[in-house]
């Protein structure tokens, strides 16, 4: 009895040990090897010249940037997997014509949550209204705000998006349910492995798509921030009627992407028949990263249009 006691005791350590094994760490500079050296150098200096601020709300800490010259104010909303700096080479772009504005989402699971950080963010920085860029979450994020605070958007941008829908819920719910339960490790290399096998291929093997996204599973993001984006992304609401409230929206969609299937870009283009809509080609899930002169020019033309 003993033995068996002592060898309960090792199988419970080593499960304790297999659970609490750390995910492990690597930054951009060590990932993007193959990364035009041009384009990693300028991410690089982004983030030194442009170091987040932090605003406590609600007791998490919001990350964000805030720079610009312009009279005009854009907000940039990420998607799942991202940060501040992924819109960098858009907002270096625009800064001279707008100021521009991005965040990092904390662990927050609710589309409330997130808008109450964003807004606070707008009040931090005295902006009354503002242009807002959202992608994939950050799209769904922007249709929220579009719905709960009008009076804070002048022009919209959903891109590689959706709109509220059952299927992305009947597909994850149960293991959105368990996610908080898994191991930190698992749960990154799961990210991987869909980022290699299936968002590197549809950018067009972009080396940047590839480096910035593992980076992000190598420590910059954490395990609790995936759990509670993953709560928020599939969370119902009604959908706006921009129209009737005077805000203009763009779509920008790829018909290539991986993570928006067909019958979701059909149901978004459905739902706001009076947006303008832009369907860029064989870019995947991220072109802001992998075509950036293409999209910074349409956000451009929208936003000065």
């Amino acid at each position: 009895m003993k033995w068996l006691w002592i060898g309960i005791g090792v199988l419970i350590l080593a499960g304790l040990a297999l659970y609490l094994w750390p995910a492990p760490k690597k930054d951009f500079s060590e990932l993007a090897e193959k990364v035009d050296p041009a384009v990693r150098q300028s991410l690089l200096d982004f983030r030194a010249n442009h170091p987040p601020q932090t605003l406590p709300v609600d007791g998490q800490n919001w990350d964000y940037v805030a720079f610009g010259d312009g009279e005009e104010t854009i907000l940039f909303l990420h998607g799942m997997t991202g940060a501040y700096d992924i819109w960098w080479q858009q907002m270096e772009a625009l800064a001279p014509d707008f100021r521009v504005i991005s965040v990092t989402y904390p662990p927050v699971d609710t589309l409330e949550g997130m808008s109450k950080g964003v807004v606070a963010v707008l009040d931090a920085e005295g902006v009354a209204k503002t242009h807002v860029v959202g992608t994939s979450l950050g799209g769904y994020l922007t249709q929220y705000l579009v719905a709960t605070h009008p009076d804070r958007i002048n022009r919209a941008v959903f891109g590689n998006t959706f709109p509220p829908n059952d299927l992305y819920a009947e597909k994850n719910a149960e293991l959105i349910k368990i996610l908080p339960f898994l191991p930190a490790w698992l749960v990154m290399k799961t990210f991987r492995g869909n980022i290699e096998n299936s968002i590197y291929p549809a950018s067009g093997y972009s080396e940047l798509v590839l480096a910035y996204m593992l980076e992000q599973t190598y420590g910059r993001m954490s395990k609790a921030q995936v759990a509670a984006r993953a709560k928020a992304v599939i969370e119902p609401f009604t959908p706006p009627r921009p129209d009737e409230l005077g805000i203009p929206v763009m779509i920008i969609e790829a018909d290539n992407d991986p993570l928006v299937p067909e019958v979701l870009r059909q149901q978004l283009k459905q739902t706001y028949p009076t947006a303008r809509v832009e369907t860029l080609h064989n870019v995947g899930h991220f072109p802001y990263l992998n075509a950036p002169e293409t999209y910074t020019e349409l956000l451009r033309s929208f936003f000065q249009g």
